[in-house]
């Protein structure tokens, strides 16, 4: 039976300005895996003779926090682009509940984080909504902060 998401994976170009990134968020490491060959890797995900620099972050000491995988690709090197929309097919972005949006807002963009957007309120039709905002890690992975609310 599955019960939940146990983690997000996050892969990155550059594992240090990355990790101090997410901590910059809000994440905390939990467990460093540190960089090197892991024959684990190499089966279950199909990548022979792979080679990373990982660790797992999580938003609080709660077993079931957000967590996220961040891994860097030593061997292969970590490839491709983000995705410049957020219309394209797959995960588009990951969003995180969140509590004083507004604060979080001004917080990251004056630490000089890439925005998609300001602040927005959405309306469903149950007259319940929310207000969030999107914007980009330093390798253009999309994230969204949200804070729903009730009327």
């Amino acid at each position: 039976m599955i019960k939940s998401v146990f983690h997000v994976n996050i892969n990155v170009t550059d594992f240090d300005r990355s990790l101090a990134f997410y901590k910059m968020v809000g994440f905390k490491v939990v467990l460093d895996i540190g960089e090197g060959p892991n024959p684990g890797n190499d089966v279950g995900l199909n990548i022979p003779d792979s080679v990373a620099r990982a660790a797992l972050l999580s938003l609080s000491d709660d077993p079931r926090a957000t967590r996220i995988d961040l891994i860097e690709w030593k061997k292969p090197r970590t490839e491709g682009v983000a995705p410049a929309h957020l219309y394209h097919t797959g995960i588009a972005r990951i969003a995180l509940f969140t509590k004083n949006l507004d604060e979080e807002y001004q917080r990251l963009k004056a630490a000089g984080v890439a925005m998609v957007s300001e602040p927005v309120v959405i309306r469903f039709r149950n007259k319940a909504g929310a207000k969030f905002f999107c914007f980009k890690d330093p390798d253009g992975t999309f994230l969204e902060l949200i804070e729903p609310f009730n009327e």
